[in-house]
């Protein structure tokens, strides 16, 4: 069974866009602001956006489940008040479902938190857990970043973030680390914000010490790590300076990292670097690169091709194609409808 556990709902029906205009005009017109109940989408319109995207793909580069969570970039909690990021979340999620339930056993909801710039993610947990309880999510995205590119949150190892964290180890799920839009130009979404923020996020784990108090959250990586593999010689020698622990000990019980990078040698260079219990495998298909590569003839973002390509034994291979995913999400049993490979 292969499981991928990157995946966003990119490729929505166009009402769902055309409802967040108008959400978004209504901040500076509040009559015109549009009632969640407006939007329309059809179980036909889900299976539309879905059958000729993501399920074909899946199909053909042989991905039996999906953990599908609301468009990143879509996220973009620095755009109006709290109110107005918990409509949107709660629509995006509400849709992440629905594809779960046309779909059974193909793909595992998770879901975007109502974040806010400066408010208290105490006022995320509600949709936390209606998503876990009515939704059946394996997982939530994190943003560190709800300000957009201006990084006006506090580290994550802050209590700030507790909140969240009391409720992911209770329903014993992680979180995936993972920003939204940049609306700062200095830093291109996907091409660097993201990256940044991987790099970053990994950064404030190892200054802090939060793990000590939350011994079993597990926080998900994105896009391979960013910088982290490519530079683990830095991170120890920093963490050495700063007495901490050994990076094994320090973080790598609790944090993992996806297969989200594009191209063999980084692949190859993330299984050389970081433990194979920590490496997961994920696509981000349909995502920030959708283009065939033209040295290899296949698209950048079909992963597997990667990790079924790289220097790895038959129960290394297993565990980062499915083994490893069931570990981390738990939950993803009650969606697992295929016999797990041996």
């Amino acid at each position: 069974m292969i499981i991928d556990i990157h995946g966003h709902y990119t490729t929505a029906p166009k009402a769902l866009g055309e409802w967040r205009d108008r959400q978004i005009a209504g901040l500076d017109n509040p009559a015109i602001t549009p009632d969640p109940s407006t939007l329309r989408i059809t179980d036909e319109e889900i299976r539309d956006s879905i059958e000729t995207n993501q399920l074909r793909l899946m199909d053909e580069r042989g991905i039996d489940l999906t953990i599908f969570s609301p468009r990143a970039s879509f996220m973009a909690h620095h755009i109006g008040d709290f109110q107005a990021s918990s409509r949107w979340a709660a629509i995006c999620n509400e849709l992440c479902h629905r594809v779960s339930r046309l779909y059974p056993g193909r793909f595992a909801p998770a879901a975007m938190l109502p974040q806010s710039p400066d408010v208290d993610p105490a006022t995320s947990v509600p949709e936390l857990i209606r998503c876990v309880e009515e939704f059946d999510a394996v997982a939530i995205n994190l943003n560190p970043d709800p300000s957009g590119g201006h990084w006006t949150a506090p580290p994550l190892t802050d209590r700030h973030w507790y909140p969240i964290y009391e409720k992911l180890v209770e329903y014993d799920i992680p979180a995936m680390v993972h920003v939204s839009t940049s609306c700062n130009p200095a830093f291109h979404t996907t091409g660097a914000h993201y990256l940044n923020a991987d790099t970053t996020a990994v950064m404030q784990l190892i200054q802090g010490d939060l793990f000590a108090d939350f011994p079993t959250l597990r926080m998900v990586i994105p896009h391979g790590g960013g910088a982290i593999p490519y530079h683990w010689g830095r991170f120890r020698g920093l963490a050495m300076a700063m007495d901490k622990p050994p990076l094994e000990e320090l973080i790598l019980g609790n944090v993992f990292f996806d297969t989200c990078v594009y191209h063999q040698p980084g692949i190859d260079l993330l299984l050389d670097v970081i433990p194979t219990r920590n490496v997961l495998f994920a696509s981000e298909m349909i995502g920030a690169v959708r283009d065939i590569d033209p040295r290899t003839g296949h698209h950048f973002d079909d992963t597997r091709r990667y990790v079924e390509h790289a220097d790895l034994d038959e129960a290394d291979r297993v565990a980062i194609l499915e083994g490893n995913a069931l570990a981390v999400y738990p939950r993803l049993d009650a969606h697992v409808t295929v016999s797990p490979v041996g």
